[in-house]
């Protein structure tokens, strides 16, 4: 992240609100910043996602400025480490809410985002940037990607495409797996998905060293398909106890799996078939659909020139800083919470890396079920290749 300096919690919060304050009495100048507060995980386990957003948020000031900026001033996002703790999210978001901004994004996990949502009751409009939470229709929070329930949904469809109706879940205990947990239910509870089933459903805690019992467990009961509900480090303990106890049906995760270190770091316990749960950015050798194509070849474009490898990690970051320069540059740098949700509410037609957003037909995220691609690992190329039609189809 080039020359950013990460300042403790406190000072950072703390010099954030100076600067509002400051900011507030003093007319701006056209070369003054428009400064956005951007809350992310530098430090802890959720830094690889935190750090990937920050990427891909300096991206998008590269591309906004180099374009004129917003009403002819540049863009900056203000980098607040919350260390993934959302004890330490509630503390910076408040401090920075003492300044009463109109907009911030941000953190970049669930559990951070969920912490903060009681104080954006009246503003300012929120911007979690990840896919994991599920804000309430009509609030001032909003989510980035695609809902984890409608990446399961194209999942299954796949899988019931291929003929794979008996599938294996292996989830972590705490919040995420839970919810991991509910969104497959109410997914195989529908009239179509009779024919498919979960035969073994397994857990282990996130600290956990080996998940090897779990997974000879789910060898035993003839599983076609192991749907893994899970990102980071967790994931893998898991790849390496598939291959530790020999079992070799195709495999699926989340696309917050999808970064080209991990796929390095574990070359060797990677499984035969690999599927990703994604969007278009993933697969973009795939894409046909001309804006999005170019929303995709922008993303990798602009983050290569910054000296970043494309991957995964970024693209929440990336799309969500986006979306809100094009609301300021609608709805103009002086507008209110509630103008800006009034927009975004209304906004259809951004193409962005994740492909085309609609925030009138999913409020509060943009992206649907129709949004998801299935990916495969292919290993030869060292690359993601789609298997999928938007919607989770097999490709035939």
């Amino acid at each position: 992240m080039g020359g950013l300096r990460i300042l403790p919690a406190c000072s950072q919060a703390l010099v954030a609100t100076l600067i509002a304050v400051l900011i507030a009495g003093v007319p701006a100048r056209a070369a003054d910043p428009v400064a956005i507060d951007a809350i992310t995980s530098l430090t802890g386990p959720s830094t690889f996602v935190g750090r990937g957003t920050v990427e891909g948020l300096e991206a998008v000031e590269s591309i906004i400025n180099k374009s004129g900026g917003i009403a002819g001033r540049p863009i900056k996002f203000v980098v607040h480490n919350d260390e993934s703790n959302p004890q330490l999210t509630v503390q910076i978001a408040t401090q920075i809410n003492a300044a009463h901004p109109a907009l911030v994004v941000g953190s970049t996990y669930g559990a951070g985002c969920r912490a903060i949502f009681p104080l954006t009751v009246d503003g300012p409009l929120t911007y979690c940037m990840t896919p994991a939470i599920a804000p309430a229709p009509g609030s001032f929070d909003f989510s980035a990607g695609v809902a984890n329930k409608d990446l399961l949904a194209a999942a299954i469809r796949y899988c019931r495409g291929r003929g794979w109706t008996r599938i294996a879940t292996i989830t972590a205990t705490d919040a995420t797996g839970q919810d991991n947990d509910a969104a497959l239910d109410a997914i195989l509870a529908l009239p179509e998905n009779a024919s498919v089933r979960v035969i073994d459903r397994e857990h282990f805690a996130i600290s956990d060293l080996t998940v090897d019992a779990q997974l000879a467990r789910i060898k035993s009961a003839g599983a076609q398909m192991l749907i893994i509900g899970t990102a980071g480090t967790p994931t893998g303990t898991i790849l390496r106890g598939v291959t530790e106890v020999g079992l070799t049906i195709p495999v699926g995760i989340n696309y917050g799996n999808a970064t080209r270190p991990q796929m390095t770091q574990l070359a060797n316990y990677l499984p035969k078939e690999l599927y990703f749960f994604g969007t278009a950015f993933l697969a973009r050798s795939s894409v046909g659909d001309p804006k999005t194509k170019a929303a995709v070849e922008q993303y990798y474009t602009s983050l290569r020139s910054l000296g970043y490898v494309p991957d995964a990690s970024q693209v929440s970051g990336f799309d969500t800083g986006m979306i809100v320069a094009t609301l300021l540059r609608t709805a103009g740098v002086n507008a209110t919470a509630a103008q800006l949700r009034d927009a975004l509410d209304n906004l259809q037609g951004f193409v962005g890396a994740n492909g085309p957003y609609d925030f009138k037909a999913y409020p509060q995220r943009g992206l649907g079920a129709s949004a998801a691609l299935i990916s495969r690992w292919d290993a030869a190329r060292n690359d993601w290749v789609a298997v999928s039609k938007p919607g989770g189809e097999p490709l035939r």
